[in-house]
């Protein structure tokens, strides 16, 4: 079936796009529209045109594979002027998603009308990008300047409510299945009004906006995007094209796009979007039909365990959540309570929802109320011993069929596979806190696992809206391995001359979130020194050790929950401050082993710890515990803050980003000073 079809009902035309999935501005939608709009033109007794997609979705984006090869007229922009430039009303029939290129072709049409539920948008800063096809110049001179860059500056979608309110459509439909015909009743209603102006020429009294303080938000942009280049750009182009004649206007946002597009920020934003699509596809799953599980078993309710068991309630699942006794069952409950509270606040959940939701939700200390789950999932004390207990208390209780998953973040699973029946159902579920909102999930694939197991485990993590990336069994698997690989290395940094903050504020420059040591104080010092402490009666005595984490823990410095850890913390919400206790632990410690300290500068810090990532990850791949580098990249980004305009540690190695650490400082923001 052809790209576009056209279709004609007495004096209208109706244009059908029709290109699964998302009707995404191909080469050969675009070369169909332009086909079409030619061929309605032979057609004097069309009065009016509407145009529509086929499926569950407007055009919902461009065709990214595109963007790597060279350009094939008709361009998009060229198609939306021809739109535009229609002697007849067009009318987009707008459902589903309309998002980037698509909602620069329906800005092209006169009009526009939606059904309830959809939801329009440019995410192109997502991608690295603004709009290339008109999005910069007609949507400000539609909305206004500042539901402009609201919209393309952020790169959220918003309802169409909103969309009717700010003026970017014209009407509202309420269900899908009616808005042909409500399209074809306003097509009728327009038909023989002349067409209003062209929105790439219109001038508004939004187009000079005084009451904009144009600096001030494009440094608050600044500051949000943490060193990715798009969201300001979005906001300067269109400060820029307000001013300018539409063609100006249009060739200028047109090179800054062609810009965005040709640079590392986008290539590495691409690569991450493609690689999170295609990291969960495993060969021996192919086929598979997932096994559909309604009940999901919860060993544990704490920090862990609640934040799985919200994630499950959310996800529309039944939850059983098993505790020791009675007193830590209503605290798991009160825990998973109030995580629903929470999105109850942030307008997820409606107060009815929040209602069934909890009503989901059922207790016991006894093991034998497992008996309807499909999957349980431990999240108790990270120790083996008491693991490979709750295992045979499970195994003993639930069908032979049902899957056995551990949340372990170090251990074995191999092991505990072994140590019940059906070692073939067990799989490891690494879920990142908090559980019911990061998205990444680490599906560990034990040695005996069988397909059906992982086939299901990968499904029921895509229910959940994580992104799932299957993992060998190591110490750490894929994410955890790689943090000790660089956190050795930042300690040995911490000792030869560098001190906490000197690293963190590297860090930060260069686009994380918070620094190492930042971030080791709010999970809690506490749990990678219980893994050293594991770890220490098989660690080389010839390998170099530092210390000075022990040393901390040894004084009850836990990190942020008791004030003091790396840095010192004057609340819970409090930045966190260099502590000269640290300082003087710190320099003694290097005193004591003899080393003479000196400086370290912002590249040398990154380039220590992205090589460290690098060279770690290319000994997951050696030994088969990642299927591909994109896998490191997704877990690395979506677990543990690494900027994602950057691509992921073995994106830059392998796309030769070098210059990326020889110039991160000259983006945005000045170097954050060092001591």
């Amino acid at each position: 079936m052809p790209a576009v079809t056209v279709e004609f009902a007495e004096n209208l035309a109706v244009i059908t796009i029709n290109n699964p999935p998302i009707n995404a501005t191909s080469h050969a939608v675009r070369s169909g529209l332009v086909d079409a709009l030619a061929d309605i033109g032979q057609n004097s007794a069309v009065s009016a045109i509407i145009l529509s997609c086929h499926g569950k979705t407007f055009v919902a984006g461009a065709d990214i594979g595109e963007f790597n090869q060279p350009a094939r007229d008709p361009l998009l922009p060229d198609v939306i002027l021809a739109l535009e430039a229609s002697p007849m009303p067009i009318i987009a029939a707008l459902h589903g998603t309309v998002l980037g290129g698509g909602l620069e072709v329906a800005l092209g049409c006169h009009y526009r009308i939606a059904s309830a539920t959809t939801r329009l948008g440019f995410p192109e800063v997502n991608l690295g990008l603004i709009p290339g096809a008109g999005g910069t110049v007609r949507a400000p001179r539609l909305i206004g300047a500042e539901n402009a860059i609201s919209l393309i500056a952020n790169g959220k979608p918003i309802s169409a409510a909103t969309a009717l309110d700010w003026g970017l459509i014209d009407e509202v439909t309420p269900a899908d299945n009616d808005l042909l015909a409500a399209a074809v009743a306003f097509a009728n209603r327009v038909s023989s009004l002349r067409c209003p102006p062209a929105l790439a020429t219109a001038t508004t009294n939004s187009q000079h906006p005084a009451n904009i303080d144009w600096e001030s938000l494009t440094a608050q942009t600044a500051q949000k995007a943490r060193g990715a280049i798009a969201p300001v750009i979005a906001v300067k182009t269109i400060r820029k094209n307000l001013g300018l004649p539409a063609d100006q206007a249009l060739a200028h946002e047109r090179q800054q796009f062609v810009a965005l597009r040709d640079g590392e920020q986008s290539r590495g934003l691409r690569h991450i979007f493609m690689a999170e699509k295609n990291v969960a596809k495993l060969s021996a799953t192919r086929d598979i039909t997932p096994t559909d599980l309604a009940t999901i078993g919860i060993i544990g309710g704490g920090l862990m365990g609640a934040g799985i068991a919200t994630a499950c309630l959310l996800a529309g699942y039944d939850v059983v959540m098993i505790e020791r006794d009675d007193a830590a069952l209503a605290s798991g409950h009160e825990n998973v309570s109030r995580h629903l509270q929470n999105s109850l606040k942030r307008g997820i959940i409606s107060p009815s929802r929040f209602d069934q939701l909890l009503a989901k939700l059922t207790g016991s200390t006894n093991y034998a109320a497992l008996a309807p789950t499909g999957l349980v999932i431990e999240a108790v004390f990270e120790d083996f011993a008491v693991k490979k207990d709750v295992f045979a208390n499970i195994a003993a209780t639930v069908g032979s069929d049902t899957i056995i998953a551990s949340n372990t973040s170090y251990l074995d699973i191999n092991a505990l596979a072994g140590s019940v029946a059906s070692p073939e159902r067990v799989i490891g579920l690494h879920f990142f806190s908090p559980a019911h909102i990061m998205k990444l999930l680490e599906v560990v694939c034990t040695d005996g696992a069988n397909p059906q197991t992982l086939a299901t485990a990968l499904s029921f993590a895509r229910k959940l809206g994580k992104i799932a990336v299957p993992t060998g069994v190591c110490d750490g698997f894929i994410g955890n391995r790689i943090m000790s690989a660089y956190r050795k290395q930042c300690e040995y940094m911490i000792e030869d001359g560098a001190y906490p903050e000197q690293i963190d504020a590297a860090m930060t420059e260069f686009g994380f979130p918070m620094g190492l040591f930042a971030m080791q104080d709010m999970a809690g010092l506490e749990i990678s020194w219980k893994t050293r402490q594991r770890q220490a009666a098989t660690r080389d005595p010839a390998e170099r050790y530092v210390a000075l984490g022990d040393y901390l823990c040894e004084q009850g410095r836990f990190g942020r929950k008791t004030g003091r850890g790396w840095f010192m913390y004057d609340d819970a919400k409090s930045s966190p401050r260099p502590d000269p206790d640290v300082t003087r632990l710190i320099d003694q410690e290097s005193a004591r082993k003899g080393i003479k300290r000196r400086p370290f500068d912002q590249i040398e810090i990154i380039n220590t710890i992205i090589s460290a990532m690098q060279r770690e990850g290319d000994k997951i791949l050696q030994e088969g515990v990642a299927q591909t580098a994109d896998a490191i990249d997704v877990v690395m980004i979506n677990g543990y803050g690494f900027p994602r305009f950057r691509g992921g540690p073995m994106f830059m190695k392998h796309n030769q980003a070098s210059s990326a650490l020889q110039n991160f400082t000259l983006q945005a923001r000045k170097p954050s000073p060092l001591r």
